[in-house]
């Protein structure tokens, strides 16, 4: 029987040619990876890191600039939230210096307001208002529910651009520190005699507006709204009837009597009562005698900024004076 043998085998390569042969190819395979320094990778790494920042930067930028867009609102706006502070037979623009010859007030901002109240002493107190920078002083007569008085949970005070024309929003001035002025009519004799103010239901409004009392559901709120006029004379801080110095726009401008617009005052109070209006009166009489009082103190440069970031260009602000 024929032996079959097995093929040769290749005589194994000297131990320095293998180790030759593993070097190259090591070497051809940091080639095709890319090799570099030390040196050179941390380059690459840093430059690729700033790339990733700069990419991730710009998606940033492009998600938050149509939220930006959209939080600026077109409505020429700037407010101050004023707190019920303390109530008197005060006032000290009506009855200046005179203690208890008023009807009672109900007063919010500055917490020293008194008969004697002046730009100066005002100017030195505190005021109960976000922001705390309106040192100004806001009254109303006291609402009462049968004879227990009634203070406002809601006291908004609305400074605004509307009531005039976009480019008479545009050169609206700030309103000068020291001025007074008083709106509605605390001696209306009817619903229709000069009345400014309006009462409405908070949340309801089908209820409608008038300017007496309104009839709320349960569970609902009464509010009172009463707007400021917003022209100025340019000249006077006060005036004997504390109206005549100030004027409502005609036909969305200031008319040539009172060339000077300001902000529009809008005093908005929400009291914690519904029902049958016949239990409410007011210090000063029916639901249509509600008026409003409004002492300036507001720091100047403060009433600037507002006025030229908020008003003017007509953008939405908060309390803080900013979109």
């Amino acid at each position: 029987m024929r032996k079959i043998l097995a093929p040769p085998t290749a005589p194994s390569p000297p131990r320095w040619r293998r180790l030759l042969g593993l070097a190259a190819a090591s070497v051809a395979a940091l080639l095709i990876a890319g090799f570099s320094y030390p040196g050179e990778r941390a380059q690459a790494a840093q430059t690729q890191a700033a790339q990733t920042r700069a990419t991730q930067t710009r998606a940033t930028q492009a998600q938050a600039a149509p939220a930006q867009a959209e939080e600026v609102v077109r409505v020429a706006e700037f407010l101050a939230e004023c707190p019920y502070s303390h109530r008197a037979t005060d006032d000290p623009i009506v009855f200046p210096g005179l203690p208890g010859a008023s009807h009672m007030h109900s007063f919010f901002g500055n917490t020293s307001t008194n008969a004697h109240s002046d730009l100066t002493s005002l100017e030195r107190a505190s005021s109960n208002c976000s922001p705390a920078t309106d040192l100004s002083s806001y009254w109303v007569p006291t609402l009462y529910n049968g004879d227990t008085a009634v203070e406002p949970t809601g006291t908004t005070f609305y400074y605004l651009g509307e009531g005039v024309r976009d480019d008479i929003i545009a050169k609206i001035q700030p309103m000068p520190r020291g001025l007074r002025i008083v709106a509605g009519n605390a001696k209306a004799t009817g619903p229709h005699d000069n009345t400014i103010s309006r009462w409405s239901c908070l949340h309801h409004g089908e209820v409608g507006s008038s300017p007496n009392f309104v009839n709320c559901p349960a569970g609902s709120m009464l509010e009172s709204y009463l707007d400021f006029p917003q022209c100025w004379n340019g000249k006077d801080l006060d005036s004997a009837d504390h109206k005549s110095h100030m004027s409502y726009p005609v036909a969305g401008a200031c008319p040539s009597t009172h060339p000077v617009p300001v902000p529009k005052l809008r005093q908005v109070l929400r009291y914690p009562v519904n029902g049958d209006p016949a239990r409410f009166r007011l210090a000063s009489g029916p639901g249509y005698t509600m008026h409003g009082d409004f002492f300036n103190v507001w720091p100047a440069g403060e009433m600037e900024r507002r006025v030229r970031d908020c008003i003017n260009p007509i953008i939405k602000c908060g309390a803080d004076g900013r979109p």
